[in-house]
């Protein structure tokens, strides 16, 4: 296996910390100093089908963002698919997957300068096949940063767990960096984390503030996660949700609510909502509804549907009923996805803007 490309391998304390958001903006930094990178997820949890091969959806952001010039499958060589781990359990193939992990290392390496390796969840997660996060670090002979939510007790404490398991593998941890910080908790977070980490023997090597942008969904999103119906052509597909109202007011308490961000859900029946939408003037530009998403699977009638194909901002139609819909997308998992250019611009500012890259770089 290739021992001689500098590898670098991102970790977290738990699921969607920001692992790939991390990853994102390193990548941009990294750049500066490699300019041929490359990027492998060795182990990957959530996927698509291209080409009849399960690629992981983060391996396809980082593609369509950095056009990594490398097949798609060497940089998900293993995808966990529902029956993975009890095929695994019933005739163990340890020695296969480690050999698929590094055979396709090889490949994503080849005629590279550097190779950002990233994680799946915390460093147990895989354990049940023996390819946890820290045993495939090892694999790869990979140097770890890992990546916690912000405050100050409890990402110590959670990050110390993690590093045991490191520490067990013999992984060297060479720093930590704590996502998703109250702006205005920043410099208390790092002075008082970054004391806590150094008495654990551990580097902060960056705290990043919480921007609401990036855990915000797009109307897009929402589409492909409830597999809704468009019912007009709208291109705002990107408007970003700040906030949800559930439209089961009168139509004039409704149209207090009717602001910048607004995702409002409501009945396909109640028409007179809709119609209240259009006669404002949101929408028209950037300070307008996100969105309409109707539910229940009722229709509008042909007259209001000839309004919703006129609407700037997309209206959805939805099988289920208004507070599970709610609920849904309160619940949603945001991941930054390769049209989400505003996203990604401001990922790479807030890693070149708060990260100690140069820390980084002495410590491969």
């Amino acid at each position: 296996m290739n021992t001689t490309t500098p590898r670098l391998f991102i970790a977290a304390t738990r699921q969607n910390e920001g692992k790939t958001t991390i990853s994102l903006g390193l990548a941009s930094t990294l750049q500066r100093f490699y300019p041929r990178i490359g990027y492998i997820k060795p182990v990957g949890q959530r996927f698509v089908n291209v080409a009849e091969q399960k690629i992981d959806e983060d391996i396809i952001l980082m593609d369509r963002v950095y056009g990594l010039n490398c097949p798609l499958a060497d940089m998900s060589p293993i995808a966990v698919a529902p029956d993975f781990t009890r095929q695994y359990l019933e005739s163990s193939n340890h020695e296969m997957l480690v050999r698929r992990i590094q055979e396709a290392f090889d490949r994503v390496a080849w005629e590279k300068q550097f190779v950002l390796c990233e994680g799946s969840g915390h460093a147990g997660v895989g354990s049940v096949f023996d390819l946890s996060n820290a045993r495939v670090a090892k694999v790869l002979g990979a140097k770890v940063i890992i990546v916690s939510q912000g405050g100050i007790g409890k990402p110590i404490d959670e990050v110390c767990v993690n590093h045991a398991l490191f520490q067990r593998e013999g992984v060297e941890i060479i720093g930590v960096i704590l996502n998703k910080v109250l702006p205005e908790k920043l410099s208390h977070v790092e002075k008082f984390a970054g004391k806590g980490f150094r008495r654990q023997g551990l580097e902060l090597l960056g705290v990043l503030p919480h921007q609401h942008i990036l855990t915000s969904p797009t109307l897009g999103l929402i589409r492909e996660e409830l597999g809704a119906e468009s019912l007009n052509p709208s291109p705002q597909d990107s408007n970003l949700v700040e906030e949800v109202v559930v439209g089961a007011m009168s139509v004039r308490q409704a149209l207090k609510s009717f602001k910048k961000g607004v995702l409002v859900i409501t009945p396909g029946d109640r028409e007179d909502i809709v119609l209240a939408a259009a006669t404002t003037l949101f929408g028209q530009g950037t300070d307008g509804l996100a969105g309409i998403l109707l539910t229940d699977n009722q229709r509008p009638s042909p007259n209001v549907m000839r309004v919703i194909a006129a609407l700037p901002f997309p209206v959805l139609l939805t099988k289920e009923e208004s507070y599970r819909v709610a609920s849904r997308v309160h619940d949603l998992t945001v991941k930054t996805r390769p049209d989400d250019t505003a996203k990604i611009l401001l990922i790479r500012d807030l890693i070149a803007q708060h990260v100690n890259v140069q820390k980084i770089l002495e410590s491969i």
